[in-house]
């Protein structure tokens, strides 16, 4: 069983389109960015502009893109349409290259204390050099407090409460729940909801931006359930699509002796991959541009104390390199275990009757077979296994043992001796 979507090579995102455009499905955010945008050129309601907001929404809402938006409508150099999408100002934001714009994304599980005055408050403390703001977006903030310390999130308080006057802050997270966000900061910030795009409006932004077809489009938004970023994703790259059919398989393999704890060893190998595959060129490029400013080569007197200087930097970032490795191969695999989840939910609605659609219509077929073998009860086993799954590999059990163990725990489900 394939997954029928035709991978695209090449792609080339539409940059042109307006910020009203591009927020045209979530209508009350379009409206909150457009009014504080034409605030800060000193038109309409005072009150519409503040110097800190907090973007909240579930998983592949479009958080960020909302975030890059407001961006770009705060630095348009059109005069006579706020965020228009054409002028360089516009096209440098949205694109996230912009001078006075600093986008920080996270790769880490937590947002180390020492990033956030060197990197994010150093930073935002600068005069905007070509456009009116300097513009900040934190994503995934809620890495700014965890259970363990605050110390990142108060260290960013006082630029938070007083922002120097031409900085705007845009903090990004799930949600402005205690365990997701520091409420110390909320407290100091305006909140906008960002909601999960509808399917049609996440078809138009796979036509329109990626160039998928209406099909593909359709899939992808469906199966990805309704995530922005992965939904891109499926409609980009081939790698990704056959990824997706690998984790669904599993469930057919169940049935098959041992092929499932086989399969999970290819899985696991084909996630590690591509999660290695995709930052590989980034993670060598920062390597060279450490070393390049380290004057790593330099020869003559103190030449050999340096190099042991430059060394114990590489080391460093190497360390840190492996500790975004992991966190991408562990949100990797949590992708692969969404997709699984996804056909025995199909299952479910294929045996009770339920007229809703299907998360993976392209595997329709399979969720039937399933539906046919396995009771209800047996199917809420197995989803709960791949949520047992999910918590194990948060707690660092190795994934091949937390896979073999779902497997295990599934098969017994499905009465497969």
């Amino acid at each position: 069983m394939v997954y029928h979507l035709s991978a695209r090579v090449l792609w080339s995102p539409v940059t042109t389109r307006s910020v009203s455009e591009r927020l045209a499905g979530t209508p009350a955010v379009r409206d909150i960015i457009l009014s504080a945008a034409a605030t800060a050129r000193g038109q309409g309601d005072a009150y519409a502009m503040t110097h800190a907001w907090l973007f909240t929404g579930p998983p592949g809402s479009g958080r960020s893109n909302a975030a890059l938006a407001f961006a770009a409508a705060l630095m348009c150099e059109n005069p006579d349409e706020i965020g228009c999408g054409r002028c360089k100002g516009c096209r440098d934001a949205l694109a996230g290259s912009h001078t006075d714009l600093v986008h920080v994304v996270p790769h880490t599980s937590t947002i180390k204390v020492d990033f956030v005055r060197d990197e994010i408050v150093a930073k935002a403390a600068r005069l905007p050099t070509v456009a009116p703001w300097r513009v900040v977006i934190i994503e995934n903030a809620d890495r700014l407090a965890t259970s363990i310390t605050t110390a990142p999130a108060d260290a960013l308080l006082k630029t938070v409460e007083e922002p120097p006057e031409r900085t705007v802050i845009i903090m990004c997270a799930p949600s402005t729940d205690p365990q997701d966000f520091s409420q110390t900061l909320r407290s100091r910030c305006r909140h906008v909801y960002v909601p999960s795009p509808s399917e049609d409006e996440l078809v138009r932004i796979l036509v329109e931006e990626e160039g998928a077809s209406e099909h593909d489009a359709r899939l992808a938004a469906v199966s990805s359930l309704r995530h922005i970023g992965r939904a891109r994703l499926l409609v980009r790259s081939e790698a990704i699509q056959q990824r997706r059919a690998m984790a669904i398989n599993l469930a057919e393999l169940v049935f098959h002796g041992p092929q499932a704890f086989q399969a999970v060893g290819s899985l696991l190998k084909a996630a590690e991959k591509e999660a290695v595959e995709a930052h590989k060129a980034d993670d060598e490029a920062e390597r060279a541009k450490l070393e390049n400013a380290l004057g790593m080569g330099a020869k003559g007197k103190g030449a050999a104390k340096a190099l042991r200087s430059v060394a114990s930097s590489v080391r460093q970032l190497e360390e840190e390199q492996k500790r975004r490795g992991t966190r991408r191969k562990r949100d990797m695999l949590d992708l692969v275990l969404v997709d699984l989840a996804g056909v025995y939910r199909d299952a479910m609605v294929v045996q009770s009757g339920a007229e809703v659609g299907l998360t993976h219509p392209d595997f329709e077929e399979l969720a039937r077979e399933i539906a046919g073998q396995v009771s209800a009860e047996g199917l809420v086993e197995c989803l709960e296994a791949i949520g047992q799954c999910r918590e194990r590999l948060d707690q660092n059990v190795t994934p091949a043992v937390a896979f073999n163990g779902m497997i295990g725990r599934i098969r017994l489900a499905c009465n497969v001796s």
